[in-house]
């Protein structure tokens, strides 16, 4: 039987060439390459394909890993860095890869964010509390109660993959007791300083949170706010905060940040683990 390289003239060609080739595809293409040919399969799991896949600083990346990582290969250092997100930063980070395109995504701890009333020592507002069974980090943030509630995060743009849209998620779970966030709902903004414009809109936390199979259905406006909880697969909340495109080249400074500080009602049950930044689908 004539395989379909053979067909396409592919034997003509030495296995370094077609990694080659393929290491300019992506991810996604490089592994259906693999699954209908032998000879692509071979091609496909070489480390020339996958040193492309990977970000051009993966190596300085994982140098910065709170714990040290073991990979036979290339592909499945990708795989792992796709399915298993990394800490570092002295695990104020956590890092990891969107597995279809390769770009990179980051979750700011709670730590690494600034929280008004509760980056000192006032546990009555915020309390630092140890949920080793759900968070990837030692320590989330728990609102006890605030009247102000403001929360932000910064981050070196340099530290994402140019040319990409991103969206920034408040990861987040809400306690039996959650209160006061529906009357005004918070705000959030994303932008640069680079420019490109800063995306405002209001957040839904206190609304019903949408259910996987609900998450494409379009909610009419003005019953609903621009964005609401959703459920995350590690067990989590996510809500949209805002949505910005990177350009690339230079070391702007992304700034995100979620406020309510003017109606002067009480806000408790919130339990924050960080903000994340990862590509938008589509």
């Amino acid at each position: 039987m004539v395989s379909l390289s053979q067909r396409n003239g592919f034997p003509e060609l030495p296995e370094e060439c077609i990694a080659n080739i393929l290491s300019w595809t992506t991810p996604k293409e490089a592994g259906r390459a693999g699954a209908v040919d032998p000879l692509f399969r071979a091609a496909a799991e070489s480390d020339t394909v996958w040193n492309r896949m990977l970000p051009s600083d993966w190596q300085a990346i994982i140098a910065q890993s709170v714990t040290p990582l073991n990979f036979p290969s290339l592909k499945h250092l990708f795989l792992s860095l796709s399915d298993n997100p990394i800490l570092i930063d002295g695990a104020t980070k956590s890092f990891f890869l969107e597995k279809l395109s390769g770009k990179k995504c980051y979750l700011l701890s709670a730590r690494e964010l600034s929280i008004t009333w509760g980056n000192g020592d006032t546990p009555q507002y915020w309390n630092w509390i140890s949920l080793p069974e759900e968070s990837r980090f030692p320590e989330v943030a728990e609102l006890r109660f605030v009247w102000w509630f403001n929360i932000s995060g910064r981050m070196s743009t340099s530290m994402l993959s140019p040319k990409t849209n991103y969206a920034a998620y408040l990861v987040f779970k809400r306690t039996d007791r959650a209160y006061g966030f529906d009357d005004p709902p918070p705000r959030a903004s994303v932008g640069t300083t680079g420019g490109g414009g800063v995306h405002q809109q209001t957040v839904g936390l206190g609304l019903p949170v949408m259910e996987p199979n609900q998450q494409h259905q379009i909610v009419p406006p003005p019953q609903q706010h621009a964005s609401r909880p959703k459920q995350r697969e590690d067990g989590w909340l996510e809500i949209e905060l805002g949505h910005f495109f990177n350009e690339g080249g230079e070391d702007d400074e992304l700034q995100i940040r979620l406020w309510e500080l003017e109606a002067g009602t009480m806000k408790t049950g919130l339990i924050v683990e960080g903000i994340e930044i990862r590509p938008t689908k589509g």
